[in-house]
């Protein structure tokens, strides 16, 4: 029971309670210009030029060598930031450029010694100084074969994950030429193949620090539209992992899971529902397909110690892996290569899912901060639904908000009711339906829903 754009608006005017509020015109639902000529101007060409030079260095496995000016990590690391330099001087030297440096300790698995690690980040500062949030979407630049300690080996790691490294540079290079209110990070993280230890060192520090951090994306194998075993080829779908019942979730808050049935609600899940969104809005030929698990079958992925750390983040992954390209040795073994090599990649399917990167990041970059404090009355028995909420306290005004409802059995919002003040009484019970808030501008641009909480 999906509602047409002009169905909802009716709806909405006869659910406001204000009669004003449905005399407000609500915001323009049309695509935003800017963010679909960014979209376009990501480059297939960059982003396979990208890969096979991260390539080149032979490995980039993380306990390899750091000196050496053409081989191993430390000249992968110099490479991607001599890059993002580049990128930062496009953008008249708002993007801030720096190896984010930390030391991991033998861990009696796959640490074997000290190792000096680092996180080579291109940081965007956002425009409008109240608003504090911050998004980063990042990729892996370590690679590995099948031997996870050998350092030594040729470990080309094109797609695994040379395909999410080229993706953060390319979504750098393009969106770091335009203006946001709010703060962009763009990095490669170092160690994920030892254990995510790039991106734990920088969820922990996200924590430490109190960063407002609003989304994370992770792209990890992204770049393949080919399978094995059986024999797929999909280059029209997506892959996006989120997790249901939040990794640091408390007593109360399970308490209060349970008794709302919200268990596929969590803000990591609204975050995958607006990738989805994102993705039909500005990506043609491509679908993102929603996967309600928080990776793959017994996996993970650097978008996992965010989520323990109570951030809401998500993994783009490729509809179908290739496991012979993937933490494999080079060899030949009747008639068939292994190894994670360019010529495994798809190049055009590759610009696809770093442009659902994109509008996703856009999109939310350029919405007003989500609503605070969402509640439904339930001091009384109705079978209508009262919510009330407040306005972001930092940022752009909203313009008004979008009241979000669905079926409880529906995966994905059915109906929006526009509003301008931070509340609605709409005719629906609360017994049957889901609900949801999101701030919207002028211009269409939505932020992240907010579910209630019960209220009296």
């Amino acid at each position: 029971m999906k509602f047409p754009v002009a169905a909802c608006l009716t709806l909405a005017a006869l659910a406001a309670t204000p009669s004003a509020q449905a005399q407000t015109k609500a915001p323009t639902t049309k695509a935003d210009a800017a963010i679909r000529q960014m979209v376009q101007d990501i480059s297939a060409k960059n982003l396979e030029d990208d890969v096979r030079k991260l390539v080149s260095f032979g490995t980039r496995h993380t306990l390899s060598d750091t000196k050496d000016p053409k081989r191993g990590i430390g000249a992968s690391r110099r490479w991607v930031e001599e890059e993002f330099k580049k990128y930062s001087k496009a953008s008249g030297g708002r993007l801030t450029v720096i190896q984010d440096t930390f030391t991991v300790r033998p861990d009696g698995r796959r640490i074997n010694k000290p190792v000096l690690m680092a996180n080579v980040m291109a940081t965007l500062p956002g425009t409008d100084p109240t608003d504090t949030r911050v998004f980063i979407v990042s990729g892996h630049i370590d690679s590995r074969v099948t031997d996870v300690m050998n350092a030594t080996a040729d470990a080309p790691g094109a797609n695994d994950d040379g395909s999410g490294t080229a993706a953060v540079m390319e979504l750098a290079r393009v969106m770091s030429k335009q203006k946001f209110p709010c703060t962009l990070i763009f990095v490669a993280v170092q160690g994920e193949e030892q254990g995510l230890y790039g991106s734990t060192y920088l969820a922990q520090r996200a924590k430490k620090e109190g960063w407002n951090l609003t989304a994370m994306l992770n792209n990890d194998i992204m770049g393949n539209s080919l399978g094995h075993d059986p024999q797929l080829k999909d280059d029209k779908h997506l892959r996006v992992f989120s997790e249901g019942v939040p990794a640091n979730e408390t007593p109360d808050e399970a308490k209060l899971r349970r008794t709302l049935s919200s268990e596929n609600d969590s803000p990591s899940r609204q975050l995958a529902r607006y990738a989805q969104t994102a993705a039909r809005q500005y990506v043609e030929g491509l679908e993102v397909v929603l996967e309600y698990r928080p990776d793959r079958f017994l996996r993970g992925g650097d978008h996992t110690p965010f989520n323990q750390q109570g951030f809401t983040a998500v993994r783009f992954t490729e509809m179908n892996e290739d496991f012979t390209h993937q933490h494999q040795d080079l060899r030949t073994e009747n008639g068939r290569a292994y190894g994670d090599t360019p010529e495994g990649m798809d190049f055009q399917y590759l610009r696809k899912n770093t442009g659902v990167n994109l509008a996703t990041l856009a999109s939310l970059a350029l919405a007003p901060a989500a609503p605070q404090n969402v509640g439904v009355l339930t001091a009384n028995l109705s079978n209508r639904t009262e919510l009330k909420w407040e306005a972001p306290k930092a940022g752009e005004k909203p313009a008004g908000y979008y009241v979000l409802m669905r079926e409880t059995s529906a995966p994905q919002w059915q109906q929006k009711f526009f509003v301008t003040d931070p509340k609605a009484d709409l005719p629906h019970s609360k017994d049957n339906y889901l609900f949801g808030v999101v701030s919207v501008d002028a211009e269409g641009h939505e932020s992240l829903p907010m579910l209630p909480k019960p209220v009296r």
